[in-house]
């Protein structure tokens, strides 16, 4: 499953994965507690493949971040939480990746990726950012 699967939705905790689509939606299970839940097409929904984090130079995608961060943890749980003080994650992000722009990269942004970052290594789908990486290699050939 690669992060095209995997989403945000406005107003609920952590991270959904798309089971099936309905007429009015999609049907999509949380990463958390496993609960399924009946999105409204109108609900305001990020899909994982489609977010940036903006750099000095330009916007990375989240895949490339979260590689980053995958690699720094040897793919185990990120060494700080998410609920750590803003400093903590800031420091940690600029670990991560040193050229993000802090002027648009909030510390609630750090605290969500953390989040999602964590949420995948323990659901085993970091894969999903090497599938990610391989069909967009495909495609660019």
């Amino acid at each position: 499953m690669g992060l095209d699967k995997i989403l945000s939705i406005s107003g609920k905790p952590g991270l959904y994965k798309v089971i099936t689509q309905t007429r009015t939606g999609f049907i999509a299970e949380s990463l958390i507690d496993k609960r399924k839940a009946n999105v409204n097409i109108h609900s305001n929904v990020s899909i994982l493949s489609e977010i940036a984090v903006y750099t000095l130079t330009e916007e990375l995608p989240l895949r490339d971040v979260l590689n980053k961060i995958k690699e720094k943890e040897n793919s185990q749980p990120t060494s700080i939480s998410h609920k750590d003080s803003k400093d903590t994650l800031e420091e940690y992000f600029f670990e991560v990746l040193p050229d993000y722009d802090e002027d648009r990269v909030y510390a609630s942004d750090i605290k969500k990726i953390v989040q999602w970052y964590n949420l995948l290594q323990k659901h085993d789908l970091l894969g999903a950012l090497q599938e990610d990486e391989s069909a967009s290699s495909e495609e660019e050939e």
